[in-house]
């Protein structure tokens, strides 16, 4: 298989047409078959459920190429059980998580001269994604949906290396408490947008949210969860009392690698705004980075400065082994690392 002439090295976080994308229709109370298909354009009617009542959700995953040249991807399993509670949610039908996991392996196959070689930094980012098509007026839920997977070559996340960076604690609040925080539904992203806006133009890398309840607890940034590291090294996670925190893929991850790969000593809780000035150590980790170290976070009364210089051994070691995991460079303990075979 010959690769895409394309200057691995260079390329960015944006969107790249690939050869194919895969597609499945719910109708009539049952999903289609689905296929894979060159056409990367959706058509719908302007009285779309997605328009209206915003019934849309996602996910995010990467395909890599591991050092001895195989393609896998990272815990797909996990994101197409994510995919089917945050569809429960906003009521709208699973995609069978048994054929999420297909169809990801499909689509990848047939786009493997996008993949980018190891050793480039590039990764090849994989985005399933679910919309209402069924035409509603009234508030209800749809009852045709389109579940799709598009694929698209992406950079490395940091270009001149991994660099601290600075946060705010935004005036907003990204979810309601109970609300759908804790699901990848593209309506808690719009809230995010106007914050992230206003946090770029201050010279803010991201925004860190309170709990929307008490604005007391830390939660997490636009896109992101927030991981911290204790005097004695050990490794605090974040936890809301209100259910709003997504539950990220890559924290679930970090915490084991911590704890089974580091023996690092790992506590999930909710963790005060007022007490973030006792670590040593601060991220924000997801897929797009893994971990992106934060170095200072600024409040209109309190800034908390962990150090902009150089990232935290702890970060460090984490998003090395992580990463090495994901790349074959780290023997996998627990079976993420999904091998998808190309002809």
């Amino acid at each position: 298989m010959e690769k895409k002439d394309i200057d691995w090295g260079a390329l960015g976080f944006a969107y790249q047409p690939t050869d194919y994308s895969y597609v499945s229709n719910y109708k009539d109370g049952k999903w289609d078959e689905g296929a894979l298909t060159t056409d990367h354009s959706i058509t719908l009617s302007e009285c779309a459920g997605i328009f209206h009542y915003c019934q849309e959700v996602f996910e995010g995953l990467k395909a890599y190429t591991t050092e001895k040249g195989d393609i896998v991807c990272f815990r797909p399993e996990q994101n197409a059980k994510r995919m089917a509670n945050s569809a429960r949610r906003i009521v709208m039908p699973p995609f069978p998580e048994d054929r999420f996991v297909d169809a990801v392996e499909k689509v990848v196959r047939a786009n493997a001269a996008w993949v980018p070689p190891f050793g480039s930094g590039a990764t090849l980012y994989i985005r399933p994604l679910m919309i209402a098509t069924g035409n509603v007026i009234g508030v209800k839920p749809a009852d045709e949906y389109q579940f799709r997977i598009l694929v698209t070559p992406v950079g490395a996340y940091y270009k001149g290396g991994v660099k601290p960076v600075k946060v705010q604690v935004s005036k907003y609040d990204r979810a309601a408490p109970h609300g759908t925080g804790n699901i990848k539904a593209g309506l808690n992203y719009a809230m995010s947008l106007l914050p992230s806006v206003e946090a770029h133009a201050a010279g803010y890398a991201d925004n860190m949210f309170l709990d929307p309840e008490t604005r007391t607890y830390v939660e997490e940034s636009g896109g992101a969860n927030f991981l911290f590291v204790d005097k004695d090294g050990n490794l605090v996670v974040p936890q809301s009392h209100t259910d709003s925190i997504l539950p990220s893929i890559t924290r679930r991850s970090l915490v084991d690698v911590a704890e089974n790969y580091l023996g690092i000593k790992v506590t999930q809780r909710p963790v005060r705004f007022d007490e973030i000035d006792q670590f040593v150590e601060c991220g924000m980790c997801g897929t797009a980075a893994v971990i992106s170290p934060v170095g200072e976070v600024d409040s209109d009364d309190k800034q908390v400065v962990y150090g902009m210089e150089h990232v935290g051994p702890v970060m460090k070691k984490l998003r090395e082994t992580l990463t090495g995991i994901q790349s074959g460079e780290i023997e996998d303990k627990f079976g993420w690392v999904h091998k998808i075979d190309v002809e």
